[in-house]
């Protein structure tokens, strides 16, 4: 049992890794982008690109994982991406850039399923994967809160492209500690279900996923709008990367607060999934309207992030068996770069002329509605898998 808590603590640390590491670009990739002549647009194509060949290898991760076992795909593509990540800082122009994103975008796309289908193993029911997602949660937290701050610091202190360096760097030091610390081992396993070999069809098809997909294309919809306007300010307004990074740790603050309240995880995960998503759409329009400041409400979004995400995760896992975890958070992870892909490309074609926090505010309320819509018709989720 010792030895089991050691080698998820050597996955927690991992994961923590990861998110502190890969934070540390957010509020300096578009003045980046800029600085190297892309246009708001292909500041969007990029994004989105990244994200269009992060749903690719998603769908192609999901069952080599469950093939293949879970460490070669944690180690390598951490490998991968910190070279490309140190190519980004040589890179002299955006089509280069553009290449660049969509390499990386793919090489990440096997890390996430991997890493969270190793994680959801050493569970026994869902209050303990609730539990385990959410200290998961709480770490990558608190490096969104501190990664953007330093991130931010480095781009006005060694540059745009020696921070590229650094993240670089970085991930291939990672890479390294998952070779001699990551085990292909679960010695705790959930319930197993009759049905062993779960194709991507039969997850795509499960009703009890189908909820948990459509309200994870909505909040990663509106986490990619945060994550273009947010940088974005420091090309419109003239704001420092040191700002616009402290944006970004209020929005990890407030996911830290709700990834606390760990009694949380008692209770069902799809309505929590309902209630953070209603609580988003709120803080939402606010924002288009200007109810409250931009500080305030990116918290805000941020508290009922909080509360959605291990809630999704949870909701998968009480519906497919262990055997299709792989699959199961590959699809996933592909629906979050399909919500990403969206909110990315429409942001940068259409925030000349209409909010692109309104039009967030209008696919979590219709997504809102399709879900109120299904449990109407089913109240019960299906568990056949």
């Amino acid at each position: 049992m010792r030895e089991a808590q050691i080698d998820k603590l050597h996955i927690f640390l991992v994961m923590f890794f990861i998110s502190l590491i890969m934070s540390v670009q957010s509020p300096i990739f578009t003045p980046y982008a800029a600085m190297v002549g892309a246009s708001g647009v292909l500041i969007g194509i990029m994004l989105s690109v990244s994200q269009l060949a992060n749903l690719t290898g998603n769908l192609i991760a999901g069952p080599l994982v469950d093939r293949f076992g879970k460490r070669i795909f944690i180690t390598l593509p951490l490998l991968v991406s910190g070279i490309l990540f140190i190519a980004h800082g040589v890179v002299g122009d955006s089509v280069s850039l553009l290449a660049l994103r969509a390499m990386n975008g793919f090489s990440l796309a096997f890390l996430i399923p991997a890493a969270m289908a190793l994680l959801s193993g050493y569970a026994k029911n869902s209050v303990q994967q609730g539990k385990n997602m959410a200290i998961n949660g709480i770490l990558g937290t608190i490096a969104s809160i501190v990664a953007p701050v330093i991130g931010g610091q480095l781009g006005v202190s060694i540059g745009y492209a020696n921070t590229y360096f650094v993240i670089g760097s970085g991930l291939i030091l990672t890479s390294i500690y998952t070779m001699k610390f990551i085990n292909e081992r679960q010695i705790v396993m959930m319930k197993r279900n009759s049905k062993t070999v779960l194709s991507l069809w039969d997850v795509l098809t499960t009703p009890g996923l189908q909820v948990v997909f459509l309200t994870g294309f909505a909040v990663m919809y509106i986490h990619g709008v945060l994550i273009y306007e947010i940088p974005y300010l420091t090309v419109e307004k003239g704001l420092s990367t040191a700002v616009t990074g402290q944006l970004f740790s209020y929005f990890g603050i407030g996911t830290f607060i709700s990834l606390s309240l760990l009694f949380i995880n008692r209770f069902d995960p799809v309505k929590r999934l309902i209630l953070g998503l209603f609580g988003m759409c709120i803080s939402l329009f606010a924002l288009f309207n200007s109810l409250l400041s931009l500080s305030i409400l990116v918290f805000l979004i941020g508290v009922f992030f909080g509360i959605m995400m291990p809630a999704m995760a949870t909701a998968l896992t009480d519906v497919v068996s262990s055997e299709g975890h792989g699959r199961a958070f590959g699809v996933m992870s592909a629906v979050y770069s399909l919500g990403m892909i969206f909110s990315t490309f429409f942001t940068g074609i259409i925030r000349s002329f209409i909010s692109p926090y309104f039009i967030a505010f209008l696919i979590g309320m219709v997504v809102l509605t399709l879900i109120g819509y299904s449990k109407l018709q089913s109240p019960s989720p299906t568990k056949s898998y």
